[in-house]
């Protein structure tokens, strides 16, 4: 599995995935889909969709990954979980082809995943990529949108050392004739995805020239929740939307831009989504999809708030919300798995913070003790904990109520406290 074990566990093509659907009927085939994949912002741009998409009427699937808590949480319809007896009927009836052909972990969930997405009839499934794209095992699918949030640093040891070989490894979503929304353009890799589009005949959007989003008064309290409250303003059509957003980290205004684009090319293609649609579902995406680890506010007095940001990119947006946070001091609950550029994300970090280095319970992460080290070695102070709660509970001792602690580093420190 690669996420106890890491690199080891991916098999480099698309054959298992490809036979084992075959044997199921070729479930993908059976319904339409959005591809959905990125560096960073895909899980939160795949929920947006769905919920739009779920309130517009559709009967919704969405497929993600990795879970925090429940497996169950990768394959729901209409925000509903698949029931553990669905997931054990089907390993039980295809036990023999799994032993046969022996798929990963995840190439398994996948099949398991349009298997149920078929037999539940779904009208549209919203399918977020696991790692890369050309070689992950969703890539069997012909979509009707596929979408590319951004392209950063990460699994560099699989995808490439720059930024244009990881581009191309996404790119790899990219169909013949399938229009392509990429959430940001970014110049030193923009001509990546044009040179695929035109050899694909696809239409491309660049959602970052398409809209401007910007925040009317910040997050706005609403009863039970608190939303980030938005203005969307369309640069090529006479389109406004005041929207309130339920997730709340400020990094959400590049993936509301993705998820607008997307939606404008859903209308293209008859799909009945109006303003309302987008309005109401956008408000309340956690309990649509049940999204967590976000930027989640956990606690109060102290404020106590998780992200699962987990590469440079994604903990450079952390900041910028903690930044614009006001706190006194702020205590930095924080692990690593062993495949990060961990360094360079230290190096980035805070040096006023209080740090408690922990690790989750899994093979590949970053034993506390070396992280501590390394952070000591560049002038960061804190200390090693044997767990992530031991980790949290000793910030909650140290910290005063104006204080701000911060969980994060990895989707599996998340996945401990949430």
């Amino acid at each position: 599995m690669f996420s106890k074990i890491g690199a080891a566990a991916i098999k480099a093509d698309l054959f298992n995935t490809l036979e084992l659907c075959r044997i199921l009927g070729d479930p993908h085939k059976k319904i339409k889909t959005i591809h959905v994949g990125g560096t960073n912002g895909k899980g939160s741009t795949s929920h947006m969709l769905a919920a739009i998409l779920q309130i517009a009427g559709y009967k919704t699937g969405l497929y993600t990954s990795p879970h925090l808590r429940d497996f169950r949480e990768r394959i729901r319809v209409n925000g509903e979980m698949i029931s553990e007896g669905a997931v054990i009927n089907f390993v039980q009836e295809q036990k023999e082809n799994i032993e046969k052909i022996s798929p990963s972990f995840f190439e398994v969930t996948v099949a398991m995943a349009f298997d149920h997405f078929a037999k539940q009839s779904v009208d549209i499934a919203i399918i977020e990529v696991g790692l890369g794209g050309r070689l992950d095992s969703t890539n069997i699918i012909t979509p009707i949108l596929s979408v590319i949030t951004n392209i950063g640093y990460d699994h560099m040891n699989i995808l490439g050392n720059t930024l244009t070989e990881i581009a191309s490894e996404k790119a790899g979503i990219i169909k013949s004739e399938i229009p392509v929304v990429i959430g940001e353009k970014q110049n030193e890799i923009s001509e990546v995805f044009i040179k695929k589009t035109a050899q694909c005949k696809s239409e491309i959007i660049f959602a970052s020239e398409e809209w401007t989003v910007e925040l009317n008064q910040g997050i706005k309290d609403q009863p039970g929740s608190k939303t980030l409250d938005l203005h969307a303003t369309s640069k090529r059509q006479q389109i406004t939307y005041n929207i309130q957003l339920d997730l709340t980290g400020k990094y959400q205004l590049k993936n509301v831009k993705t998820v607008l684009s997307a939606v404008l090319e859903l209308r293209k293609q008859g799909f009945e989504i109006t303003e309302t649609h987008i309005q109401t579902a956008l408000r309340q995406v956690i309990t649509l999809t049940g999204l967590k680890g976000r930027w989640q506010i956990i606690g109060k007095d102290p404020l106590i708030v998780c992200d699962t940001g987990h590469n440079e990119d994604g903990i450079r947006e952390v900041l910028k919300n903690i930044e614009a946070i006001s706190h006194e001091k702020l205590h930095m609950v924080i692990g690593f798995v062993k495949d990060k550029n961990i360094h360079k994300i230290l190096s980035i970090l805070p040096i006023n913070a209080i740090y408690y280095f922990c690790n989750p319970p899994l093979e590949r992460a970053k034993p506390a003790q070396e992280l501590l080290d390394e952070a000591l070695a560049i002038g960061l102070h804190g200390e090693s904990y044997a767990t992530v709660n031991d980790a949290l509970e000793a910030s909650k001792k140290a910290a005063d109520r104006e204080d701000l602690i911060f969980i994060g580093g990895s989707t599996f420190v998340v996945a401990e406290i949430v």
